[in-house]
């Protein structure tokens, strides 16, 4: 008998009822009507949320310069999430071999000039540049979101290549970055509970790369800088992470001259929402069909 496997037995329903569309690549899906509609009401309930705060709204594309990615360190901890960007450059003669070898079943790879951009690894990369210097005495709020990829090819529709991210990100002294990602970690509980997601928080770490990486996560999880709000989507056992709250300490301070106005090298922390994931979330605990859902969800992100 053949094992279904719950991960593509999801997909396969949310494909059926139009809600994601496949494109042929593991992690790269396309999003239907209803699904896209559940995204912008949560978004909305966000913003809702988030008023009273007052944050700097900034909306990036997604892509950020080449040179702040080098210095953001993400290469150093994470080279097999990196996604940079090429392009053709050559002549007409180097155009024509280009074609002649695609033809032959060959790569183009090598007619291909690395650009000054790359794909935001993450919503937030952009915000420490623009914050470069002298910080107010409050320190700084920002508001950011936007499509993000990691290179993580996977059937499992919570696992997209590419999805997109709304960032709440704080900076300023140790305890202002530190208390605002705490805060958080209850305050997005409660959202979250509201919609019929009993999401739960979890120590975490994130996927650095290599040998050494195994230190750096054990390092992150013992000074306890990451926690993830989890709720089961296709595994009991290996629940999803559908929000991130992170404090980065000094590391973006550092590395983009970020100083308080005592003179102190700024720290960070963010609080990340994955809206495809809270999407899933929602389809998966209410059902596909969002007429069905609980009248209080209906009402608040029901479409």
């Amino acid at each position: 008998m053949t094992q279904v496997i719950p991960e593509k037995q999801l997909l396969a329903s949310l494909v059926q009822h139009g809600l994601l569309v496949p494109t042929g690549v593991d992690g790269v899906l396309g999003r239907g009507r209803l699904f896209e509609e559940v995204i912008e009401r949560f978004d909305r309930l966000v913003s809702a949320a988030c008023a009273e705060d007052d944050a700097e709204v900034v909306r990036f594309p997604p892509v950020i310069p080449r040179r702040d990615f080098e210095r953001s360190g993400f290469l150093e901890s994470f080279p097999h999430l990196a996604g940079s960007i090429f392009t053709f450059e050559g002549d007409t003669k180097q155009h024509h071999e280009m074609m002649d070898r695609i033809e032959a079943g060959g790569s183009y790879a090598p007619f291909q000039t690395m650009t000054d951009v790359v794909l935001a690894p993450a919503a937030c990369y952009p915000v420490y540049p623009l914050a470069a210097g002298v910080l107010p005495p409050a320190g700084r709020l920002f508001d950011v979101a936007s499509y993000c990829f990691r290179h993580e090819p996977s059937t499992d529709p919570a696992r997209m290549q590419i999805f997109r991210m709304r960032e709440q990100v704080r900076i300023g002294s140790p305890a202002m970055a530190r208390s605002f990602r705490d805060r958080w970690i209850e305050r997005a509980r409660e959202l979250l509970g509201a919609l019929g997601l009993p999401a739960e928080p979890a120590p975490a770490n994130d996927p650095f790369f290599g040998r050494g990486g195994k230190l750096l996560a054990e390092n992150q999880r013992q000074q306890e800088l990451k926690y993830e709000l989890v709720l089961p989507i296709c595994s009991a056992e290996r629940p999803t992470a559908l929000m991130s709250f992170n404090y980065h300490q000094r590391h973006f301070g550092e590395v983009f001259g970020i100083r308080t106005v005592e003179g102190e090298v700024a720290h960070t922390a963010c609080v990340g929402f994955g809206l495809e994931r809270i999407a899933l979330a929602l389809f998966k605990t209410h059902g596909c069909v969002p007429t069905a859902w609980p009248a209080e969800v209906r009402r608040r992100v029901g479409p």
